[in-house]
C-alpha cells in the first residue's frame, strides 16, 4: 500500500509518463476513475467485459440444459460426430464460488470444448446463483442435489455406463465427498475421479489461511447471518487481498496513473462475474474443513456414516499449481497420502485460474506429470519435483490421453437428454446468466 510505485512523485514510470504526455495521463486516469465509479454505483461489468458476452463470446459450446432444480442445471453438450466416441461420459463439477464456464470460455480457449471435439459425451454442472432465502441450503444439500442428482441423470441418460467425474477447486472437495460416499455405499458408478486444484486435507491451506480461525469466523458468520449469503463483493475482496499487487495496486498505477486501460481478455471477464454463497452452507464449508479438517480425519459423516477418502479405489488425475494462492499444490499433492488408487499427478504451470485455463495459445505452458500405483511407496512433493522432467505444452493434453486410456469405445453418440429428462433449453442455460 505504501510502496512507492504506488506513488506518482516516486514512481519513475508515472514521472516519465506524465513529462511525455504533458499530463494527459493524469486526466485520461481521472477520466477512468469516474467511469469505475459509475460502473460500481450502477452495478455494471468492468469497462470491457461487454465484449464477453455469456453465450455468445463465451460459453458458446452447443449444448442443452437436460435437468434443473433448485440448485444446478446439468448441460449436455452436443457431439460433433456421431461415431467413434468414447463410451464412458464425463461429469464436470465445477466450484460454486464462480461460475462454470471458466471452462468454456472462448471456443479457442474452452477445455469443454476440447473434451467434446476429442470424443467424450461431457455433462456440466451450472449452480445457481444463491439469494437471501437460500440462507439454510446446508454443504449436504450441494453434495445430494447437486452432484449427486447430477450422476443420476447422467446414469439415467447413458445407462450401465460408468463415469468420469471431475471437479475443479471447491467442487473437487465437494466431489471427493461424494465419491467417497459412493464408495461406501459400493456406489460403482465412477469409472475415475479427476480432481483440478481442489484440496482433501487443509492442513495446509495457503494464504487463504490468514482468513479463517475461529474469531474471523465469528465475525464472517455474523455478516452471513444478517445477509443471509456472503455476497459476491466480500468473497472478491478477500482473493484481491491475496494477491494486492496483481489484482489491486499494479491495475490502480496502470489505470489512474498512466492513464492506460489493460485490454480485456475472456479470464478477467469471467472473473468479474461474481457469485454468492449461503450462510449455512459456506459456514460449514470453513468450519469443518478448514478448521476442523473432518474430511481426511474420517469425521465427516455422510448419511450417518463416516465419508472417507481411503474408500475410493477408481483412478485418479489430480492438477496441481504452481503458482496456486488458493489451493497450494503442496496442498493438494496430499492425495497421495490418503488415495488407495493409482493416482495421476500433474503439476502445471501459472496460478489458481490461469494454470487450470491453460489457454493452448499460451507458448510458455508446462507441466510436470507422473503416476503413483496404488503400491508404490509416496514420496514428499520437493522430491516427486526432482524426480520429473518439465514439459512444454498445455496439460489438457496428457489429461485428454490418460482419459483415452480409462475409457472404452467406440460408440455412438448417446441422445440429447431422455425421455425422463427432456432439454429445458440450450445451453448456457439460465442459472449462469443470474447476477
Amino acid at each position: 500500500m505504501i510502496s512507492p510505485a504506488n506513488v506518482p512523485l516516486t514512481n519513475p514510470l508515472v514521472i516519465r509518463r506524465t513529462l511525455q504526455t504533458g499530463g494527459a495521463n493524469v486526466w485520461q486516469g481521472y477520466r477512468n476513475w469516474l467511469d469505475d465509479v459509475r460502473r460500481k454505483a450502477a452495478g455494471q461489468p468492468p469497462a470491457g467485459a461487454d465484449s464477453f458476452v455469456v453465450g455468445r463470446d463465451v460459453a458458446t459450446t452447443p449444448g442443452k440444459v437436460v435437468y434443473r432444480n433448485n440448485l444446478i442445471e446439468l448441460i449436455q453438450y452436443a457431439s460433433p460426430v456421431q461415431n467413434d466416441l468414447r463410451v464412458e461420459p464425463i461429469l464436470i463439477v465445477p466450484a460454486w464460488i464462480m461460475k462454470y464456464y471458466i471452462l468454456d470460455l472462448s471456443p479457442e480457449n474452452s477445455l469443454i470444448r476440447r473434451l467434446v471435439a476429442s470424443g467424450h459425451t461431457v455433462f456440466c454442472i451450472s449452480w445457481r446463483n444463491p439469494v437471501a432465502k437460500d440462507r439454510d441450503l446446508a454443504l449436504d444439500d450441494y453434495r445430494s442435489e447437486g452432484v449427486v442428482a447430477a450422476l443420476d441423470v447422467v446414469s439415467s441418460i447413458m445407462p450401465g455406463c460408468k463415469i468420469h467425474a471431475a471437479g475443479y477447486c471447491l467442487g473437487g472437495t465437494l466431489l471427493s465427498i461424494a465419491a467417497a460416499a459412493m464408495a461406501r455405499a459400493r456406489d460403482d458408478r465412477l469409472a475415475s475421479l479427476t480432481l483440478l486444484a481442489a484440496q482433501i486435507d487443509f492442513t495446509q491451506p495457503g494464504e487463504l489461511g490468514l482468513f479463517i480461525d475461529h474469531s474471523q469466523m465469528h465475525v464472517l458468520d455474523s455478516m452471513m447471518w444478517d445477509q443471509g449469503y456472503l455476497s459476491a463483493k466480500q468473497m472478491s475482496g478477500s482473493f484481491e487481498l491475496l494477491r494486492s499487487n496483481d489484482l489491486v495496486w499494479s491495475r490502480e498505477v496502470g489505470d489512474y496513473l498512466m492513464g492506460e486501460r489493460r485490454p480485456m481478455t475472456d479470464l478477467m471477464a469471467w472473473n468479474a462475474d461474481t457469485t454468492q454463497m449461503p450462510y449455512r452452507m459456506h459456514s460449514q464449508y470453513l468450519r469443518k474443513l478448514y478448521l476442523d479438517n473432518a474430511f481426511v480425519g474420517g469425521r465427516l459423516v455422510v448419511d450417518g456414516r463416516p465419508a472417507l477418502f481411503q474408500n475410493i479405489h477408481a483412478p485418479m488425475f489430480v492438477v496441481g499449481t504452481e503458482r496456486d494462492h488458493v489451493a497450494p499444490w503442496r496442498s493438494v499433492f496430499k492425495v497421495h497420502d490418503y488415495a488407495d488408487a493409482d493416482v495421476t499427478f500433474v503439476l502445471a504451470g501459472g496460478g489458481h485460474n490461469v494454470g487450470i485455463v491453460s489457454d493452448p495459445r499460451n507458448t510458455r505452458n508446462h507441466y510436470r506429470i507422473a503416476l503413483k500405483r496404488r503400491d508404490d511407496p509416496t514420496v514428499g512433493p520437493d522430491e516427486w519435483v526432482l524426480a520429473t522432467q518439465q514439459r512444454a505444452g498445455p496439460w489438457w493434453l496428457a489429461w485428454i490421453d490418460w482419459l483415452a486410456s480409462q475409457s472404452s469405445g467406440p460408440a455412438s453418440a448417446p441422445p440429447m437428454g431422455s425421455d425422463a429428462y427432456p432439454p429445458l433449453a440450450d445451453a448456457p442455460g439460465t442459472y449462469v446468466l443470474q447476477r
